[in-house]
């Protein structure tokens, strides 16, 4: 093991609250925190543990534990931290699979799907869609809906389930598998905590009665928390987003918008935007209806984003670099004057 890491203990973080974290080892559960060396030389949000971290640490037999280091992730989910566009939010590490949740009454948007495709995409996971409260709407109407997604989306699973009457829950169970790591993404009201609950068969996640203004659970989970279900496998709830930014996506967008990446090499010009440029293989695409003009159009808007976001980056390193010059610059002359006869 490296970093002379054999003397520790190694668990994974089930829950995070507020840089205190609750830890689980094969015996036992500890509440963790993390070194003041860890603390001081973290550069950002992705250097703190985070729920699905394999982490090694120091036990006590009082159940606390600190946390000495994180083991290499191999795969994690983000997204733009909420009113920081330079910040980077950790969702979660090291899953295999993601269920994105969308309710068929009113919370349906193909777009948003696409952006949480992006993001999984970029992060090597693989997405499953799930498409909840389908008691709500027609079999007419369901049908409908799987079919709007399978033309956008392709080689994508969809679930169709009903939390009143657990339909499909037969085919959810068997997409999950014995130590596979499982999170679900999804709006807030969607149902995810309510899945969870049914798929633990124990009320893990508490939810609030449906307002009937909205048609919407009123979901109350605040944080993430890692559950190990009966059969194994192991699944993650997180709190219902409203925003979900697009961070570091490039590989994310070839993928999920493939179709336009395909077009765009006969472009004319190598640098082609796909906006104005004579030439373009994928605005004449579009025109002729070799490109759904909502894909198109939801491309260019994560496009946007993630350019901005790493334009944003990029200007937030240099303000630093020019800072910490003016500090270094600043001392040299202090310490110069000090020496001055």
């Amino acid at each position: 093991m490296e970093n002379n890491l054999e003397s520790y203990v190694t668990g994974r973080v089930i829950s995070e609250h507020k840089e205190r974290y609750i830890v689980r080892t094969i015996e036992r559960t500890f509440e963790a925190e993390i070194t003041g060396n860890m603390r001081f030389t973290a550069k950002s949000r992705e250097d703190f543990p985070a729920v699905g971290d394999w982490v090694a640490m120091q036990t006590y037999e009082s159940d606390l534990a600190i946390i000495h280091a994180i083991f290499p992730r191999y795969s994690s989910i983000k997204r733009q931290a909420v009113d920081q566009i330079t910040e980077i939010q950790l969702i979660a590490t090291n899953i295999d699979y993601a269920f994105l949740v969308q309710a068929v009454d009113r919370d349906f948007n193909i777009n948003r799907l696409e952006r949480y495709l992006t993001i999984c995409n970029s992060s090597k996971i693989k997405p499953i869609i799930v498409l909840s409260k389908i008691d709500l709407i027609s079999e007419q109407q369901l049908n409908l809906y799987v079919n709007n997604v399978h033309a956008r989306i392709e080689n994508v699973p969809i679930i169709a389930i009903s939390n009143e009457t657990q339909n499909g829950y037969d085919t959810m169970n068997s997409f999950i598998e014995k130590g596979k790591t499982y999170c679900l993404l999804g709006s807030s009201g969607v149902g995810k905590s309510t899945l969870l609950n049914n798929l633990t068969g124990k009320l893990i996640m508490r939810t609030d009665i449906i307002s009937k203004s909205t048609n919407k659970g009123r979901h109350i989970t605040s944080y993430r928390e890692l559950i190990v279900l009966d059969n194994g496998g192991i699944l993650i709830d997180n709190p219902g987003m409203k925003e979900v930014g697009i961070a570091n996506a490039d590989t994310g967008l070839e993928q999920t918008f493939n179709i336009i990446y395909i077009f765009s090499k006969d472009c004319r010009f190598l640098d082609c935007t796909h906006t104005k440029e004579l030439g373009c293989a994928v605005l004449k695409a579009v025109k002729s209806g070799e490109i759904d003009s909502k894909v198109y159009e939801n491309f260019l808007k994560l496009q946007k984003e993630m350019v901005y976001f790493e334009s944003s980056i990029k200007e937030k390193r240099k303000k630093d670099k020019d800072f910490g010059k003016m500090v270094k610059n600043f001392k040299k002359e202090v310490n110069s004057k000090k020496h001055c006869p």
